[in-house]
């Protein structure tokens, strides 16, 4: 394997690359609905984990897959990589999952691809689309299975229209590409569901942040980070204040 010396471009590659072999694995006649999703997982993330070992091995590693080792927070350069994020989308053979590539430097989502492989799209850092303006009626993403109440009570307060889909980076892109707006999540996440989208988010030019407005913080020695909000920046102030007021009624 020749050496990839662009972050960005090493991350949409192994991205892309990861996605392919996910959709060889569905495809074939091997697997199936949650055993699909296993595999998935485990023959992703082997090879996320090579391909970095070979590019990158100096550098740290953050991936669902893998047992928690805070040794990496004495990096400056850790990857933060989510497989396979929407196994249970996987598994049912619908498009709405993603493959997650983030470079966290120095705590902060420096680098990042997101692989919609269902759509044969890599979105990343190094060349992200332009930024579609926000229409006047908005569409707020929200978990297809269980939405979040704050998301719910905030997209009403908006009038805004919600949009159900699986994973978070199918959400965050969909933002990003302009088949909506605004992705607010309250209902618990981990680094490495948010790094990667978030990196590209920001790249794009979209606000990206918690949802008290404090900013995204990576490799952190626990890695859960349980809210996000990613939206167009004009819309930003209006929503964080949306989220307060919902939050102290509750």
């Amino acid at each position: 394997m020749s050496r990839i010396d662009d972050d960005a471009a090493l991350a949409a590659e192994i991205a892309t690359t990861a996605g392919k072999l996910l959709l060889a694995l569905r495809d074939s006649a091997l697997f199936e609905g949650k055993s699909a999703g296993k595999a998935g997982d485990f023959t992703a993330n082997a090879f996320i984990l090579s391909a970095l070992a070979a590019q990158r091995p100096d550098d740290a590693i953050l991936s669902e897959e893998e047992k928690n080792d805070t040794a990496r927070c004495s990096h400056s350069r850790v990857w933060v990589v989510d497989p396979l994020d929407g196994t249970r989308e996987y598994g049912e053979g619908r498009s709405d999952w993603a493959v997650h590539i983030a470079l966290a430097i120095d705590g902060v989502p420096t680098v990042g691809a997101v692989a919609l492989p269902g759509l044969g799209l890599t979105l990343d850092s190094g060349n992200p689309p332009p930024l579609p303006a926000a229409p006047a009626t908005h569409r707020m993403l929200v978990s297809r299975t269980r939405p979040a109440a704050e998301a719910v009570a905030v997209a009403e307060a908006l009038g805004a229209e919600l949009v159900p889909m699986g994973s978070a980076g199918a959400k965050a892109m969909a933002v990003v590409r302009g088949e909506a707006d605004i992705y607010l999540h309250t209902g618990g996440q981990y680094e490495w569901d948010s790094c990667a989208p978030v990196a590209v988010a920001a790249a794009a030019g979209l606000h990206v942040s918690r949802v008290d407005g404090s900013p995204l913080v990576y490799n952190c020695a626990d890695p859960y980070l349980p809210d996000l909000l990613i939206c167009h920046r004009e819309m930003a102030p209006h929503i964080l204040d949306l989220v307060r007021v919902t939050q102290q009624a509750a």
